[in-house]
């Protein structure tokens, strides 16, 4: 988290520094009850809309686990802080992630499809675009559908090079215009993430039983990135993968490799290569 100052200065007179310094007279009671409050007012209402009081004591108690073991104030921020409604907001995101990821095994999840299209197709993809930054993926053999990838950075350029060259790759399609979207919560507000890359790989079934990877490339990984990754991980894989209509599919990060520049190349199909290995491992986990 971060402490906000904002200076108020009018025509004539003294300039005002706004701060949030009188929260850290809050008392750690209090921001518990607040917090716990606040996370079944957001994630754990019943169906008719009320508060399911019954359950504020574990609620609390699992509020305070994550207080006192994973939130980490850095500078001149503190816990108090947390009762600012958008501070709050991203907090109980983060608590309702850990108790889904805790019970992804005793009580799986599964995706609720979209009625009218459930089922998206990269056969059907057709647009036009301005840019200029495109990757011919008439490879040989040719793994990409589509005839050229829209590139948003070079490191999507070299990515599509490695993935090209990967003897496991069966195939690969860079997520523009495939209408692919994740929906996500960053604090109170709704949010659409698009992946970067769906990549289809032989991680040892064979190819009657592909691997489906969803892969984003990230240069900077900011909480906007870490509520997208915990979305895909929490929710989106385990309940694709719950269905079981859709074949099996995991998500991976690719960030590590951009603090090398140099032999880019080499280090970008090494970190590629372990992407697929312990993707495919986590779902042979899963599946066993």
């Amino acid at each position: 988290m971060r402490v906000t100052i904002t200076q108020n200065a009018g025509i004539i007179g003294e300039t005002v520094n706004l701060n949030l310094a009188h929260l850290g007279d809050v008392r750690q009671s209090s921001l518990l009850y607040n917090l716990t409050h606040r996370l079944m007012a957001l994630k754990y209402r019943n169906t008719d809309g009320s508060l399911p009081l019954h359950l504020f004591g574990q609620f609390k108690r699992v509020t305070k686990i994550w207080l006192d073991g994973y939130l980490i104030c850095k500078g001149d921020t503190y816990p108090a802080l947390l009762m600012n409604q958008e501070l709050s907001a991203m907090a109980c995101e983060r608590i309702s992630s850990g108790i889904t990821s805790h019970f992804l095994k005793t009580r799986p999840i599964k995706a609720l499809l979209d009625p009218y299209n459930p089922t998206g197709s990269s056969h059907h993809v057709r647009f036009n675009t301005s840019k200029t930054d495109l990757w011919d993926s008439k490879g040989s053999p040719p793994r990409c559908p589509i005839n050229w990838v829209v590139l948003d950075s070079g490191w999507e350029a070299e990515f599509c090079r490695a993935a090209e060259a990967h003897p496991k790759v069966r195939a690969y399609v860079k997520n523009h215009g495939l209408g692919f979207e994740v929906p996500y919560r960053q604090g109170a507000e709704q949010r659409k993430y698009l992946p970067d890359f769906i990549v289809r790989v032989d991680d040892g079934r064979g190819d009657a039983d592909l691997l489906n990877l969803v892969i984003e490339i990230k240069g900077y990984r900011g909480e906007n990135a870490k509520d997208k990754a915990a979305t895909m991980k929490n929710y989106w894989i385990p309940g694709v993968n719950n269905l079981g209509s859709y074949g099996r599919w995991a998500f991976a990060e690719f960030s590590a490799i951009y603090e090398i520049e140099s032999e880019f190349a080499a280090k970008i199909q090494v970190e590629f290569a372990k992407l697929i290995e312990n993707s495919g491992a986590e779902t042979r986990a899963q599946t066993s």
